[in-house]
């Protein structure tokens, strides 16, 4: 049975422009590495290059290791990447609580923002889950 892909390497590639800070890392569920890449400005930029080749491979592993659903992890992480200090990503999501207090805080003073960068994938991909079983 072939799942629908819950990544896009489009969206991959988008966010590996900034790659060297670790964004396309993060979006593929690779926290740790994207951590690195963001300390290492893509482990010193040879990282970021070969990884324009591992990409493919990368969106791969995510389609099958998460749920898709009702909540696009693309537009999740769109809105994470480039409005997640105003929490429009957990507005999104349907968590309008959390994602206001992101608005009045600035991503929770950062730390949220960071947060979420480690665990968005696992956010949607539960609360895809979730929908679907009930």
């Amino acid at each position: 049975m072939n799942r629908p892909p819950t990544h896009s390497t489009l969206i991959g590639y988008l966010l590996w422009i900034f790659g060297f800070l670790g964004a396309h890392r993060f979006y593929y569920g690779k926290p740790i590495s994207g951590t690195l890449y963001f300390f290492t400005l893509g482990l010193f930029f040879i990282g970021w290059i070969v990884d324009l080749f591992l990409i493919p491979g990368m969106n791969r592993d995510a389609d099958i290791r998460f749920n898709e659903g009702e909540i696009d992890y693309n537009v999740a992480w769109l809105l994470l990447t480039f409005l997640g200090l105003l929490g429009i990503h957990r507005m999104y999501m349907g968590k309008w609580l959390t994602g206001l207090v992101y608005l009045c805080t600035g991503g929770l003073f950062l730390v949220g923002y960071i947060y979420d960068f480690w665990t968005l994938n696992d956010q949607v991909s539960l609360l895809n889950g979730a929908r679907r079983r009930s």
